[in-house]
């Protein structure tokens, strides 16, 4: 018996639990299943036009053996095709043959077995089968578990939007910010990214070997094949695309891809800033009861979670920029090339579903610590440096900035006495002096909260 201790691939083995979804979309019975449902709503179409002389208008007993083929496709089926496909050495062609064996029984569609997989390259039925794939994958699994990060970095924005927290410019003290704040930052760059990845709208064809209509014309001129092609590709929930060779050219699909390494990429930040906090003490990490930290250091909890998302979100990008950037080309009117590569979709998809889930589960385990926070922003006086020469500035006192320079660049260690004796030096009014001397580098936070808010 297969077991998971022997899968080639994590996905399949060590992380199959977590990647078990995706196998409703990406599978190749998934891929099979909806090659099936197009060939059979192809069917339907041609018999829904009244142009199209071959195929006179279904009764509803064909109509329904056609749905429940479609709707009904099973593992089992799903093996047949498979079988056919042994000796048709040919994927799309077994599945055309197995419509034509599950239909024998019905007279009528019999009678129309020449008329399945009609005027169609193996590329029509392709093309909308990964359109639809794409899809589903996105909408029901990716879509999901990005929310579920963004609500949980939202809450941390908003649980810490008022928790004054030292800023790191270059790796130094910089002016501060709080920790809410630096959390809504990461929230609003995912909203957006989000926005983009279900905004991307999956383009079909089907036009034929060429993108012409060439077969279509010959056997049938006078159906309006570019408008029947757009009804049927708009009824699938694909937009249409017009214009083609062999191949849809797959430039929806490169753009959705390139739009879930896009939100990657600030999922990286993410994971990175979070550890380099955890690595701080600015957050401490729930522990759970059994868990071990380290083989040989038993106080430690390491953080995991946003290290595993952080190397699963380079598997996912090294696989969608390769599909984003290999599909769009294709040799004159074809290769094949595209045709293998698609086969790894669900992979990309994959390493993305173990990524968010490791991020959202550390977020999760995230508490604050205050007193950490506070007592390393306590330490940083010389980050008011910028408040002092900016309302400096604002009285016209020559050389501003360069006064604050020599007093605190480079020197560390400026107390609260050695600003506030510089501030009384200053010949500006008095309530400007007092605004300074009241600041503290917990309270010199500009609008940071009400952004964290936001």
């Amino acid at each position: 018996m297969p077991s998971p201790l022997t899968a080639l691939s994590p996905l399949d083995g060590r992380y199959a639990a977590k990647t078990r979804a995706l196998q409703e979309h990406f599978s190749e019975f998934a891929l099979i299943r909806h090659r099936v449902r197009i060939e059979v709503e192809w069917l339907k179409a041609l018999a829904d036009e009244p142009a199209f002389a071959p195929l006179p208008s279904l009764s509803a007993e064909a109509r329904s053996a056609l749905d429940a083929a479609a709707a009904g496709f099973s593992l089992a089926d799903a093996e047949r095709v498979k079988a056919l496909e042994a000796s048709t050495n040919h994927d799309v062609k077994a599945v055309e043959y197995w419509l034509r064996e599950r239909f024998a029984g019905v007279p009528e569609l019999a009678a129309a077995a020449e008329l399945i997989h009609f005027a169609c390259t193996s590329e029509d039925i392709n093309n909308l089968a990964h359109a639809l794939m794409f899809n589903g994958g996105r909408e029901a699994v990716l879509l999901p578990a990005i929310d579920l990060i963004i609500e949980r970095v939202g809450a941390l924005a908003r649980r810490h939007a008022d928790l004054a927290m030292l800023s790191r410019t270059h790796g130094q003290p910089a002016t501060p910010t709080t920790l809410g704040k630096e959390m809504a930052n990461f929230a609003q760059r995912l909203r957006r990214a989000r926005a983009r990845l279900a905004s991307v709208a999956m383009l079909g064809k089907v036009n034929g070997a060429t993108g012409n209509f060439n077969a279509h014309v010959a056997a049938a001129p006078q159906v309006d094949w570019p408008k029947l092609a757009e009804r049927f590709v708009t009824g699938m929930g694909i937009a249409y695309n017009p214009l083609t060779i062999q191949i849809e050219p797959h430039d929806a699909l490169a753009e959705g891809f390139d739009a879930i390494a896009r939100l990657n990429t600030i999922l990286v930040d993410l994971d990175r800033d979070v550890w380099g906090y955890i690595s701080l003490g600015y957050f401490r990490q729930r522990v759970k009861e059994g868990e071990v930290g380290s083989s040989t250091m038993p106080h430690k909890v390491n953080p995991i979670d946003f290290e595993n998302s952080e190397g699963n979100l380079g598997m996912a990008n090294a696989m969608l920029r390769h599909l984003s950037e290999k599909l769009p080309v294709s040799r004159w009117q074809r290769d094949l090339t595209d045709s293998t590569v698609l086969r790894n979709v669900g992979a990309a998809f994959g390493y993305c579903v173990l990524a968010y889930d490791s991020c959202a589960r550390g977020l999760e385990k995230l508490e604050a610590d205050p007193a950490r926070i506070s007592a390393d922003l306590a330490e940083c006086w010389d980050v008011l440096a910028e408040a002092v020469q900016t309302v400096m500035r604002a009285h016209r006192i020559p050389g501003s900035y360069e006064k604050l320079k020599e007093l605190t660049r480079g020197k560390g260690g400026i107390t609260r006495e050695d600003l506030h004796a510089f501030v009384r030096t200053l010949a500006i009014p008095e309530e400007a002096k007092a605004r300074l001397i009241a600041l503290t580098p917990s309270t010199y936070l500009g609008l940071a909260p009400r952004l964290a808010r936001t």
